[in-house]
């Protein structure tokens, strides 16, 4: 409770306040049936015209005006309750997701982490909503209805005795057995959302292999697996109305039956047995008021302990240990110590093995190497997208986990090898490097990453719409926007990943030349599957199953590193004995 009370903490008058409408309005109608009752009564003594009547009346309306007054302003405070404490639990978890490394996303997966950010919390703000409007007005009217109806004839009230605890038992046994259904469902929600999130988002290449039907049975079966836990927990649900109408009109029966002899006896006026069946039906309606608190929390217990798990994961890559967190990248020289990792823990192949590297600051480097040798893996571990499990990596000297992770950040630029961009225009996107960015400087880092050209030839230009993930732009264009944002940033580290892989080889050597001259200053780490792209560098290093198996000049690895040789040869088109 302590964990969501902070979240109810800003808004408290719109807590308090939403309660106090809602008795309000609680109060209204538990006074409505014994107005009625004296209508009744005197219609039936023949004096429902006398004064004593039109006062009667008089107090209905005053009192169903007080009523809606109460509920509309009940509503509406409980809204705003509700509303905010949502808002504010969204707020924090998207910020802890924010925080998290690549392997805390992967521990949760993307689809869950929306499924929690939206369904989740939903659950849990609908819920408090919910609570705030009913936890107070269900035993409010069911006790005091209850007292007006022992008031009215206290021997018949004895039918509550055997009603209640009855309807109470059958409650209790549906809730307890649909409660774990609903967390099975809340998982079956996650894999959906993965499903279609996976689904979408790749369409081009599900259209490419032709797997449209594949995908559909992808769909099929998460949306089965769905269906059949929703089925699950309905089915027992699907009873609560049932059971409940059942125990209202036998409780009614009841009543009459007792009831209706004693007033053909006189022993009760026909408005007082009116007004008793009323506030039957008020205090087993209060009752399924609570029974339906109960079963909507359980679905917003088992959506606050996923949230929960979200907000109380430790990011395994924090800075809170960091000795100088004011301190910022000025330099840019790079050092691998003897770097060891391993993406699963328990696992005792390592994807890199002892690497040691220095790069001094403002150099060129190159990195060479087959799929799966280590080479992006390597560089990620300059700004800490990953942390080695063994040795240390160092920039300007200083060990990476001793920057503050937004200063560390913000001196490396980086061009992943999926060029990611985002909905908004092309400026937009751009000054991700740059939020303060100019419009000439915008431009000077497009050309620089020869895109200036095909962005003006847009209607809008710089202002052109960019689709979702970037898919109205080609993979080449998509490459040079992301280059020029990287540029925009002017960092001391940039780090491309074979970025130039889309573009021809002109353009590339006008890029290369662009950094030569932008970035002179900068150190420029180029992964590379082409050995041209990087031949000019200070120093190419050669990577093989998560090691170094050389390092040098281009002369130098064609002479020494037979593993280089081999795939120049193989890129140049020269072979032995030809």
């Amino acid at each position: 409770m302590k964990r969501w009370f902070k979240y109810a903490k800003p808004y408290w008058i719109y807590f308090l306040l939403c309660p106090v409408f809602i008795l309000v309005e609680v109060v209204g109608e538990v006074i409505m049936p014994r107005l009625l009752a004296q209508l009744i009564n005197s219609a039936n003594a023949g004096t429902l015209t006398n004064g004593e009547s039109i006062g009667v009346m008089l107090k209905m309306m005053l009192t169903a005006l007080f009523m809606m007054a109460g509920g509309v302003f009940g509503a509406y405070t409980g809204t705003k309750a509700s509303v905010n404490f949502g808002a504010d639990i969204r707020s924090d978890v998207f910020s802890k997701v924010q925080s998290f490394s690549f392997a805390n996303v992967d521990k949760f997966s993307t689809g869950s982490l929306v499924t929690r950010l939206t369904n989740d919390i939903m659950r849990v703000q609908n819920f408090t909503g919910m609570v705030i409007r009913m936890a107070l007005r269900a035993p409010g009217m069911m006790i005091a209805a209850l007292i007006m109806a022992i008031s009215i004839r206290p021997s018949l009230s004895a039918v509550f005795l055997v009603s209640v605890p009855l309807l109470m038992l059958c409650i209790s046994l549906i809730t307890r057995t649909a409660f774990p259904r609903f967390g099975i469902m809340q998982e079956k929600v996650d894999g959906l959302n993965s499903t279609v999130q996976e689904n979408v988002t790749n369409v081009r290449v599900v259209k490419s292999f032709v797997r449209e039907k594949f995908s559909i049975g992808q769909f099929h079966e998460a949306n089965g697996d769905l269906k059949q836990a929703g089925l699950s927990a309905m089915r027992v649900i699907i009873w609560m109305g049932p059971v409940m109408t059942f125990f209202m009109n036998g409780t009614i029966i009841a009543v009459i039956l007792i009831g209706g002899p004693i007033v053909l006896k006189g022993g009760m006026e026909v408005g007082d047995l009116s007004a008793f069946v009323t506030y039957v039906t008020q205090i087993l309606m209060s009752l399924m008021m609570i029974n339906f608190i109960l079963m909507m929390s359980s679905r917003a217990i088992a959506s606050g302990r996923r949230i929960i798990e979200v907000l109380d994961e430790k990011p395994d890559i924090s800075d809170e240990d960091a000795a100088c967190k004011d301190r910022t990248v000025e330099e840019g020289s790079v050092e691998f110590r003897n770097v060891s990792f391993r993406y699963y823990k328990g696992s005792e192949e390592k994807v890199l093995n002892d690497i040691s590297l220095t790069i001094p600051a403002g150099a060129t480097v190159g990195i060479i190497g087959s799929t799966g040798s280590g080479k992006t893996t390597l560089v990620s571990m300059i700004p800490r997208l990953y942390d080695c499990d063994e040795g240390e990596v160092l920039v300007d000297g200083v060990n990476v986990k001793d920057y503050s992770l937004f200063n560390l950040r913000e001196g490396v630029g980086m061009v992943l090898q999926n060029n990611l961009l985002f909905s908004g225009s092309v400026a937009d996107n751009l000054r991700w490097g740059d939020e303060e960015a100019s419009d000439e400087e915008l431009r000077a880092a497009a050309s620089a990453a020869q895109a200036d050209g095909f962005v003006t030839g847009f209607a809008e230009g710089y202002e052109t719409k960019i689709e979702q993930g970037g898919t109205n732009v080609s993979g080449g264009q998509k490459q040079r926007l992301c280059i020029a944002r990287a540029l925009l940033k002017k960092p001391k580290i940039l780090i491309l990943d074979d970025s130039t892989s889309a573009v021809d080889t002109a353009t590339e050597a006008k890029i290369r030349e662009a950094f030569a001259n932008e970035l002179r200053d900068s150190t420029k780490i180029i992964i590379a599957q082409r050995i041209g792209s990087v031949m000019e560098a200070d120093m190419i290093v050669v990577m093989n199953e998560g090691k170094i198996t050389g390092t040098g000049t281009h002369s130098q690895l064609l002479e020494t590193n037979e593993e280089y040789r081999e795939i120049w040869e193989s890129q140049s088109g020269m072979r032995k004995g030809a």
